[in-house]
C-alpha cells in the first residue's frame, strides 16, 4: 500500500512538471508568434502571414525550375503565378500562402503575403512590403541588375513595385499613389519598419 501511494505521489508530481512546462511552452510560443506577426502601423495593426515552410519552398523550385538562375525570369515567374490567383476580398486576417493556393483566391493581403514568401524561400532577401492607404504591395532590390524603369528609391536604394493583384503585371509596376501615402516600409520576415531617411520615385 505504502508503495502504492510513493508511486502515486511521485506518478503525480511528474504529471504536473509535465503539464507546467507544456503552459509554459504554449506562452513562449504565443509571444514569438505575436511577436513576429504583429506590427504596430500608427493607429493600426498589420498581421501578416508570411511562411518559409516546405510547402512554399517546394511551389518556388517548382515556379522556378526552368529559369536557370536567371533572377529576373524567377521573380517573374513567381509574381506571373500570383497575379493569376483570381481576386477576391479577403474580409479577414490574411492567409497564409498555402490557404491562398488551395482556396484559388485572395486580396492585396494575401497575394502579397504568398508572393513575398515564395521569394524569401528563393533567396531575395531585400524584399519588403509597402502599405499604403487599404493596400499593400511588394518591393524588391535586386542589387547587381538595374532596369530601365521606374524604381522607388529607398535611402537611396532602387526596388522594383511587385503588384500581386494585377493580372499579368511586370516587375517595376508603376507607383499608383503619392509618396506621402506611404504608411511604412516593412520586413515581414523580422517585423520592423524600415528607417527611411530617403524616399523618391525615379528612373
Amino acid at each position: 500500500m505504502l508503495i502504492n501511494n510513493r508511486f502515486l505521489k511521485y506518478f503525480s508530481f511528474l504529471l504536473s512538471a509535465i503539464f507546467i512546462i507544456y503552459v509554459i511552452y504554449l506562452i513562449v510560443s504565443s509571444f514569438f508568434i505575436v511577436k513576429n506577426q504583429f506590427i504596430d502601423i500608427g493607429d493600426a495593426t498589420y498581421v501578416n502571414q508570411v511562411r518559409k515552410d516546405d510547402y512554399t519552398k517546394k511551389l518556388a523550385l517548382y515556379l522556378t525550375k526552368n529559369c536557370q538562375n536567371d533572377k529576373l525570369c524567377e521573380v517573374q515567374s513567381m509574381l506571373d503565378f500570383v497575379t493569376a490567383i483570381p481576386y477576391k476580398i479577403n474580409e479577414s486576417v490574411a492567409r497564409s500562402p498555402k490557404n491562398v493556393v488551395e482556396q484559388n483566391f485572395g486580396d492585396c493581403d494575401d497575394k502579397s503575403n504568398l508572393l513575398i514568401s515564395l521569394l524569401k524561400v528563393s533567396g531575395y532577401e531585400k524584399v519588403y512590403f509597402v502599405l499604403v492607404p487599404e493596400h499593400i504591395f511588394v518591393i524588391i532590390n535586386f542589387e547587381d541588375i538595374k532596369l530601365n524603369k521606374k524604381a522607388l528609391y529607398v535611402n537611396d536604394k532602387p526596388f522594383y513595385i511587385l503588384e500581386s493583384t494585377a493580372q499579368n503585371s511586370k516587375i517595376g509596376f508603376p507607383l499608383k499613389y503619392k509618396l506621402d501615402e506611404i504608411s511604412a516600409i516593412v520586413d515581414p520576415f523580422v517585423n520592423k519598419k524600415l528607417v527611411i531617411n530617403k524616399l523618391e520615385y525615379k528612373y
